[in-house]
């Protein structure tokens, strides 16, 4: 068995030449959210990878072996459930409340412009089905967002462009007085509440 205990994101940083060159590992997304699993990569060599707990392996992740050869990941089509707005009687809100949902449910779900995938589930197909969006059933690689907790989450970093954090300007401004808040109300042996 070939260890594996180190994981270049997205392959950053190397050669494309390296990556072509490189075996090949498909895993669903079950396998991938483990930081430990066994694994046979595209030469027939038997895998063991021992990451960091919590880490998620995604697909265009390149894995590092004990020897120094390179492993990318693919991530493997599996059976999700795509939701989709219906374009007759509802509108792209409809995803948006949908995700709302399931993320008030802790769901892992993948966000794209026209639909969500998630891992099947008949009890949440259901409650999707009476907010009147279109479920089905289908194959697509999975890869849920990480959450903002994560560590490939959103960091501020430099990554050749600059971000604004502040709200964009909608319409004429308006003023808002602003005061400062009152002292603290303070608990103490005379107060009746």
């Amino acid at each position: 068995m070939l260890t594996v205990n180190k994981l270049i994101a997205r392959g950053q940083g190397l050669a494309p030449v390296l990556l072509k060159r490189a075996a090949s590992v498909e895993l669903d997304w079950d396998v991938r959210q483990k930081s430990r699993f066994d694994a046979t990569d595209s030469q027939g060599r038997h895998l063991g990878v021992f990451l960091p707990r919590g880490t998620a392996v995604r697909g265009g992740d390149v894995l590092v072996a004990e020897d120094g050869s390179l492993v990318r990941v693919i991530a493997a089509p599996q059976a999700v459930l795509e939701v989709c707005a219906c374009a007759k009687h509802g509108s792209p809100f409809d995803l948006l409340r949908a995700a709302y949902h399931l993320g008030n449910r802790h769901v892992q779900l993948e966000l794209q412009p026209e639909r969500l995938l998630l891992e099947p589930d008949h009890v949440l197909a259901d409650m999707l089905r009476q907010m009147h969006l279109i479920v089905s059933e289908t194959h697509s690689a999975f890869e849920p967002e990480a959450g903002a907790y994560a560590a490939e989450g959103h960091a501020h970093h430099d990554h050749g462009h600059a971000h604004s954090h502040a709200a964009p300007a909608r319409g004429k401004p308006i003023g808002i007085a602003v005061a400062a808040a009152p002292a603290p109300h303070v608990h103490g042996p005379g107060c009746k509440h």
